[in-house]
């Protein structure tokens, strides 16, 4: 069984910055792209960033410039730095791990919150 696990969400002021790490049970060589998702209330999830396994990345054009997404693949783990946040940014941060066999297959993690306020 896959685990994702997050952490690193939290309360911060507009301007501020933020990492999270999500943190896999297995190797993520497995997974052919990881990413991170938000969901704010009353909104459908939407891709924030994503990393492939061969490291090339792809942003949000609302996050482009302000977030940058990583990968430590002897740690397992993937983070998400998070820089002159914006209370838009407020939302549910998930992980994703995508594999690609037959079929595409997702894990997810339980999510962390990120509040972005003054």
């Amino acid at each position: 069984q896959v685990q994702l696990v997050e952490s690193g969400g939290g309360l911060v002021q507009p301007g501020g910055s933020l990492r999270l790490s999500c943190a896999a049970s297995t190797s993520i060589f497995s997974f052919y792209t990881m990413g991170w998702y938000r969901q704010a209330p009353g909104k459908q999830r939407e891709l924030v960033a994503s990393i492939t396994s061969g490291g090339s990345t792809n942003y949000a054009d609302s996050v482009k410039g302000r977030f940058t997404i990583s990968r430590d693949n002897a740690k397992n783990a993937v983070y998400l730095q998070m820089n002159s946040l914006k209370p838009e940014d407020t939302a549910v941060y998930y992980c994703n791990g995508r594999e690609i066999r037959l079929s595409i297959v997702d894990y997810w993690g339980q999510g962390t919150q990120v509040t972005v306020s003054s």
